[in-house]
């Protein structure tokens, strides 16, 4: 049996493998699920339940908060069961609460469904994301990243489309029902992931911390861009509406068809540029985008700001995952990324409640320019706390560490 140890440290070795596609496959239908929920959920909030912009902010600080006190243990368990059980399982939990999610009376029923489908879509993610890492020779983990997040923005992409199609005016029930199929589908894909590639760790690593230290700093970088995104994400299915156009559908299309493009056309380019560089356009993008909301309340100004946004998207995950993962050990990969993808409920938290409140108090144009705010201060953490430029690396760490990995039992 091929080890992960082998794999990784091969240069030689394939990227594009069936089990690094069927990781994806599953990937892409979860997050169809992602992307029909983004459109559905801020127009029920708002529409059935009358609780208005802040009640939005509270649905994603409700699913982020669930997130964050899981991810923590997230990582322990995909070594201790394995990275599939951990989809499987959190597929599933995500999907039975958001096909119920439309049944809700009141806004405190949502948030109780959101929190669930939290825990699920971030043990959804965290087994996704560390397989991926398994299944990548060290020196190709931000192009493996770049693919794999062609699943997430592809199903980011087409499942608001798809979502708007089926709501129409208010078909609440029937489009969260179909959302939940699709996680569940996507808990089924994961059957196709063979078992040899699933692995846990025999000798965890000594000290091993709830919060990995090596992810911190990314995460608050990781954080900025994603706080930005939230409010961009939450707002513009009902801001889009105010300013002609029918609905977001389309323009979380483009958003995502950007971000496909540039992930695939450009995969290598993060590994090429370094973290520091490929990071910085992200977040300079991002934050451009939303000055252009901000300041150009037109239907025109929406459609040049998704492809904006699109493009700081596509730079902004796989340089920092690939940073955060050749910084440690084979043994802690799991621990490490559990803890670097917990920021991505702490960015939500912040644009949901902070930047959604401000958005509430003083409107949707004030909330899109403190995203473009807390862009840059994830800019000048990147900078003088990720990767200065005297101490940017080229050489992965976990190259030359032992991985420390075995089967899963029954295997």
């Amino acid at each position: 049996m091929e080890s992960v140890t082998q794999h990784n440290s091969d240069p030689t070795a394939r990227l594009i493998t069936r089990p690094f596609l069927s990781v994806t496959l599953s990937a892409l239908v979860f997050f169809m699920y992602i992307g029909i929920v983004i459109v559905t959920v801020p127009r029920f909030v708002e529409e059935e339940l009358g609780a208005g912009e802040f009640g939005v902010g509270l649905t994603l600080a409700a699913f982020a908060a669930a997130a964050i006190v899981a991810r923590p243990f997230l990582g322990k368990l995909g070594d201790r069961y394995g990275r599939r059980k951990l989809m499987m399982v959190g597929a599933t939990i995500a999907g039975v609460a958001g096909a119920l999610s439309g049944l809700s009376n009141a806004l405190w029923q949502l948030l109780i469904l959101r929190s669930i489908t939290g825990l699920g879509e971030a043990a959804m993610f965290v087994g996704a994301a560390t397989l991926i890492a398994d299944l990548s020779p060290a020196d190709r983990r931000a192009e493996a990243a770049s693919y794999f997040s062609v699943a997430v923005f592809g199903g980011i992409g087409l499942g608001p489309v798809f979502g708007e199609w089926i709501l129409q005016d208010d078909r609440y029930v029937l489009t969260f029902a179909t959302a939940g199929l699709f996680s569940l589908a996507a808990a089924a894909l994961v059957t196709g992931v063979p078992k040899r590639v699933d692995r846990q760790t025999v000798a965890p690593a000594a000290g091993a911390r709830l919060i990995h230290r090596a992810a911190i700093w990314p995460g608050v970088v990781l954080a900025s861009g994603v706080a930005a995104f939230s409010v961009f994400s939450a707002f513009l299915p009902d801001y889009a509406r105010t300013v002609g156009l029918s609905g977001a559908g389309g323009l979380f299309l483009v958003y995502s068809a950007v971000c496909v493009m540039l992930r695939i056309v450009g995969a290598k380019v993060p590994e090429r540029i370094g973290a520091r560089l490929s990071v910085s356009i992200a977040l300079i993008t991002i934050a451009l985008g939303l000055l252009i909301m901000a300041a150009v309340p037109e239907a025109w100004g929406l459609w040049v700001a998704a492809v904006v946004v699109g493009i700081g998207m596509a730079f902004m995950y796989p340089s920092l995952m690939a940073h955060v993962v050749n910084d440690v050990a084979e043994n802690e990969r799991a621990s490490a990324l559990s803890s670097f993808t917990m920021f991505f409920e702490v960015g939500t938290i912040v644009g949901g409640l902070a930047l959604g409140g401000v958005g509430e108090l003083l409107g949707k144009r004030v909330g899109f320019l403190g995203g473009s705010v807390v862009c840059l201060i994830g800019l000048s953490v990147l900078l003088l706390r990720v990767v200065p430029k005297h101490v940017e690396q080229t050489v992965p760490h976990s190259a030359a560490r032992p991985a420390q990995l075995s089967p899963v039992a029954g295997d």
